[in-house]
């Protein structure tokens, strides 16, 4: 496995740019990453990137991981999707015992997905029993492993509880060839990334390919990225994609304004005043929503570095930055797309994909309108 480094994480993402551009298309057609694609990824470390150290990832900080992903969506946002989901969980790696984190991450290709929390799975000696589908896997296609977050019953059918009284939730974790994926994924936007469903009937999963996610005392690893937790990092990373589908559709408006004459006007669209004005107020937006996400992570981390702690206000606070960048970039890629009038609707031009694209991600559950309730709330009750 290509060891990660995350001194150069952002610089070999930049570079696979220009590939990763070149299968866009095809992407787009099969509904799947490209092996080719798929293969500089795993070349370049960058699956690795949230892995921890001791099995041979980067263990990057968490505003490495989100300019990669930036870097990534630029040149196809599905590619940046799949890659957001598989890094963020492989970070459940560090509350695995090391020799099952190994066998999982180090067998190539290494590269682990799930999908949403759902179903159960019954308690039984040495592990646990489930039959169920789970959908929106993204990058399942490319999964050697596969895992899902399930309620626990005990062998009487009890549902178990944790100590708070709440459900005991754990993710299990096995081959993805253990399981049987469905082809669902007709989407208009994120086409490409295969987010498909999954199903498994009566497989035993041992104790040991299971675990809490996002429990702090579960987690076998010292480091302060594992203190985030997967559900804060996903909102931080699709974030940052929506920055690079953002910035990509305001550059092609550029390049489109520097290089059209409007057929019914003699001077060119760079002239034109109100295109000058659109620009440069898109311009700032797209500079403030950038600066607001990462100066809300830098400060999280800085703390939690320092503390060892992700409180409660890190987690209102990444969660108002990312959900409002998400509603931002969905502004940007708007104005840049009706900037470019008739152009923006024909497939060869780089704009209709990235509009699909964009109003695809602002329906994922990290930007819904809810967060904006959650934020509020915690500050009127003064926390």
């Amino acid at each position: 496995m290509n060891k990660a480094r995350a001194i150069d994480l952002v610089e070999r993402a930049r570079s696979l740019g220009p590939l990763i551009a070149r299968e866009a298309d095809e992407i787009e057609r099969t509904r799947r990453l490209t092996p080719v694609v798929v293969n500089a990824l795993i070349d370049n470390g960058l699956y690795r990137t949230l892995l921890p150290q001791s099995l041979g990832g980067a263990e990057a900080p968490i505003e490495i991981f989100m300019q990669m992903l930036e870097e990534i969506a630029k040149a196809d946002a599905s590619t940046a999707w799949c890659l957001g989901q598989c890094t963020v969980c492989a970070m459940i790696a560090a509350a695995l015992d090391h020799d099952t984190a190994h066998e999982i991450f180090n067998t190539a290709p290494g590269i682990l997905a799930w999908g949403a929390i759902a179903h159960e799975a019954r308690a039984v000696e040495g592990g646990y029993r489930v039959t169920a589908r789970w959908d929106f896997a993204s990058g399942s296609r490319q999964a050697s492993w596969l895992g899902a977050h399930v309620r626990i019953v005990g062998c009487d059918g009890t549902p178990r509880k944790n100590a708070d009284g709440s459900p005991e939730v754990r993710t299990i974790l096995f081959p993805a060839a253990h399981a049987t994926l469905h082809d669902v994924w007709q989407a208009i936007g994120l086409a490409g990334t295969g987010t498909d469903s999954y199903e498994v009937n009566d497989l035993f999963i041992a104790e040991r390919f299971t675990a809490f996610r996002d429990v702090p005392a579960a987690l076998r690893q010292p480091g302060p990225l594992y203190r985030i937790g997967t559900g804060a990092s996903f909102s931080l990373g699709f974030a940052a994609v929506s920055l690079g589908v953002a910035r990509a559709t305001l550059d092609a408006a550029i390049a489109l304004a520097r290089a059209k004459h409007p057929s019914l006007s003699a001077s060119a669209m760079r002239d034109n005043g109100a295109v000058q004005g659109l620009i440069g107020r898109t311009e700032g937006d797209w500079r403030a929503a950038r600066a607001y996400l990462y100066a809300t992570a830098q400060a999280m981390w800085r703390e939690l570095s320092a503390t060892g702690e992700f409180s409660a206000a890190h987690r209102s606070a990444v969660r108002l930055a990312a959900t409002w960048t998400i509603h931002q970039s969905a502004k940007i890629v708007d104005t840049a797309y009706h900037m470019a009038g008739a152009t923006a609707v024909f497939r060869k031009h780089p704009f209709e994909r990235r509009f699909r694209d964009m109003h695809a991600i602002a329906q994922q559950i990290q930007a819904r309108d809810s967060h904006y309730e959650d934020v509020g709330k915690a500050i009127l009750a003064g926390s």
